[in-house]
């Protein structure tokens, strides 16, 4: 037997050997969480109302962020869900939202006044 053919089957012999050790399954993903699949709902639905009112850009933001804050810890630090908002408030929000549009309203200064007429009683 050569020296090359001797190289050939040590090389073949120990890849038969070493490969199997990196074929092995991937361990099995961990189902989500119930928190995780509440938000994946939330976010859901917010994205099907973001669209269902064509908001784009900053007005989508500002649209998700306050949609997505519903289990947000409020001022006493619960975290308990607050409730979805009245009819009253999204009234509020498309009004503030039109606007603010009507004002060509943006980046800070949008924001600025959104925070005021959301919050004006």
């Amino acid at each position: 037997m050569s020296i090359k053919t001797f190289i050939v089957a040590a090389l073949t012999a120990a890849s038969l050997l070493v490969l199997p050790a990196f074929a092995q399954d991937e361990p099995a993903k961990k189902p989500p969480s119930e928190k995780q699949l509440a938000q994946r709902a939330k976010m859901k639905s917010c994205n099907a109302e973001a669209k269902s009112q064509a908001l784009k850009g900053d007005d989508r933001k500002v649209f998700m962020k306050t949609c997505l804050s519903g289990d947000a810890p409020d001022a006493t630090g619960s975290t308990e869900a607050m409730p979805a908002p009245t009819t009253d408030q999204k009234t509020k929000m498309k009004t503030c939202n039109a606007e603010a549009k009507e004002k060509a309203l943006k980046g800070d200064d949008r924001k600025a006044f959104m925070k005021d007429c959301l919050t004006a009683g």
